[in-house]
C-alpha cells in the first residue's frame, strides 16, 4: 500500500510540473525581493529568443515567461522572487487583465533592445575624466543588462543606427563644461575634462566644443526621428534642447570658448528645434551654476523630507506607452537633486506628456514625448537613491536599494523598446 501511495505521489508531482509551465515575476511591493534584478532576468530571457509578457498594472507590472529549469536556476542565483504557474492560471490572469473594465493590459516583449550609453567614460590613458557616476550605468550593471559605450566620434560616424536605445550621460551639450567653472575651474579633473573635450573637437574637425556638441545633438535628433529611443537625465535634458535652440549662436562666455557671447543670443533661440521646452531663458554667466530658466533649482523651496513626486495613472489599454514607463510598486517616488532637478511646467511644450510631477512646486520630474518615428524621455535629477549627490561622492551601492522605485523608472525605459511594435504609437 505504501509503495502504491509513493507511485501515485510521484506521478502527481510530474503532472503538477507539466501543468506548471510559466514563471511569474511579481513586481508588487510585498512579494518581490529584488525589483531591479527582475528586469535583468526578463531582459536575459528575451535575449535568449524567448518571448516574455509584461502585465501592465498587474501586481506592480509583473513579468511572465515560459518555465524552464534554467530560468528557475537563474532567478534563484540572482535572488529574484518568482512563482511557477500552470497554463490555466496564466490563461485566467490574461482573461482578467483583458477585461475592458480593468485598467490592465498584456504586452508581449519580443526582442532584447541593443543599448548604447553616450558617455565620455575615460581619457586616452584609460582614466575616468569626470568625478561622478551615472545612475543608468549603475543600474544596468546591477541588473546585468549589457550595454556599449559610445561618444562623440561614434555618434558622428553614424554608429547609433546599430542601437535600439540610447542613454545620454550627464552631459553638457552647450559647450559650457557643466557650468563647473566657478566652483571647480582650478581642479585637475576640470582642466583635464576641458583638454579632452577640446582635443576631441579638433579631431572631429571643429574649432569649438560647442560646435562639436551641436553636431552630436543633431545626429541624436536624426536617430530619434528615425525610430530610436532616447533617455536622458540631469543636465543632459535641458542642455540638449538649449543646444538645439541656439543652433550655432554663441551662448558660451569667453572662459569657455575664448570669445564673447553673441549679444543678441536670446532673441535668436529657435524653440521649434527643441524636443521638450520652449520660451526659456539661457543663463550665460559662468559664475551661476545653472544653464537656463527651465530648471526649478534656483527658486525651489521644497524641504528634503517633503520632496516627493507622484506618478500619473494612464489607461493601460489606450495609453500603453506611458503605462509601461510608469510601472512601479508605488505611485509616490522620493525626489532627488541634480544639476537639472525638475522642469518648470510653463516651459514645457504643449505636446509634452508629464508622467510624474510635484504639483505644489508646479514642476514636472518625469516627461515623455515623440519625435518623428521615435521616442524620448527626460528624467530630472542625478541619482534616485542619493538625494544630493555631489562631485566626488562614491557611487550608490544598489545592493542596498534592490527595490528602488526611482531606479525602476529607468529600467521601464530600457525594456520599452522590446514591446511589440503595435503598442508603440507615434
Amino acid at each position: 500500500m505504501q509503495k502504491t501511495l509513493l507511485i501515485i505521489a510521484f506521478f502527481a508531482c510530474l503532472s503538477s510540473q507539466a501543468r506548471a509551465s510559466y514563471m511569474l515575476l511579481p513586481m508588487d511591493e510585498t512579494t518581490q525581493r529584488n525589483h531591479l534584478k527582475a528586469y535583468g532576468i526578463t531582459y536575459w530571457v528575451i535575449s535568449q529568443g524567448v518571448e516574455a509578457y509584461w502585465l501592465l498594472n498587474y501586481r506592480g507590472g509583473s513579468f511572465v515567461f515560459p518555465y524552464t529549469a534554467t530560468f528557475e536556476k537563474e532567478c534563484r542565483t540572482r535572488d529574484v522572487s518568482f512563482e511557477v504557474i500552470a497554463d490555466a492560471q496564466f490563461a485566467a490572469i490574461q482573461e482578467q487583465i483583458l477585461n475592458p473594465e480593468v485598467n490592465q493590459d498584456v504586452i508581449k516583449l519580443e526582442k532584447a533592445p541593443k543599448i548604447a550609453v553616450y558617455t565620455p567614460d575615460k581619457n586616452e590613458k584609460g582614466e575616468r575624466i569626470q568625478p561622478w557616476d551615472d545612475a543608468v550605468t549603475l543600474v544596468l550593471t546591477y541588473a546585468e543588462i549589457p550595454y556599449d559605450v559610445v561618444y562623440d566620434t561614434e555618434v558622428l560616424q553614424g554608429k547609433l543606427s546599430e542601437y535600439d536605445w540610447l542613454h545620454l550621460h550627464h552631459e553638457d551639450f552647450t559647450g559650457m563644461y557643466g557650468k563647473f567653472y566657478a566652483s571647480f575651474g582650478g581642479q585637475p579633473w576640470y582642466r583635464e575634462h576641458v583638454r579632452v573635450m577640446e582635443n576631441l573637437a579638433r579631431l572631429n574637425g571643429f574649432d569649438k566644443v560647442s560646435q562639436l556638441k551641436l553636431a552630436v545633438a543633431k545626429k541624436i535628433s536624426e536617430y530619434v526621428a528615425g525610430g530610436g529611443f532616447m533617455f536622458a537625465m540631469c543636465s543632459a535634458t535641458d542642455t540638449y534642447d538649449i543646444a538645439l535652440a541656439a543652433n550655432g549662436t554663441d551662448i558660451c562666455a569667453t572662459v569657455f570658448d575664448g570669445d564673447p557671447i553673441d549679444p543678441g543670443f536670446q532673441s535668436k533661440l529657435d524653440y521649434s528645434k527643441c524636443f521638450a521646452f520652449r520660451d526659456f531663458q539661457v543663463l550665460t554667466d559662468p559664475n551661476i551654476y545653472e544653464h537656463s530658466s527651465i530648471d526649478n533649482n534656483l527658486s525651489r523651496n521644497v524641504p528634503m523630507e517633503q520632496d516627493y513626486f507622484n506618478l500619473f495613472d494612464f489607461s493601460a489599454k489606450w495609453d500603453p506607452v506611458p503605462t509601461m514607463l510608469t510601472q512601479c510598486h508605488t505611485r509616490t517616488v522620493k525626489g532627488f537633486m541634480g544639476q537639472n532637478t525638475a522642469f518648470i511646467k510653463k516651459y514645457l511644450k504643449p505636446n509634452v506628456l508629464i508622467m510624474g510631477d510635484n504639483k505644489p512646486a508646479t514642476e514636472a520630474r518625469y516627461i515623455h514625448g515623440t519625435y518623428g518615428y521615435g521616442f524620448w524621455t527626460f528624467y530630472g535629477g542625478h541619482d534616485p537613491e542619493d538625494y544630493r549627490h555631489i562631485v566626488g561622492d562614491p557611487p550608490t551601492d544598489l545592493e542596498l536599494h534592490p527595490r528602488s522605485p526611482g531606479y525602476r523608472l529607468i529600467l521601464n525605459n530600457i525594456l520599452f523598446p522590446a514591446a511589440k511594435k503595435k503598442h508603440q504609437k507615434t
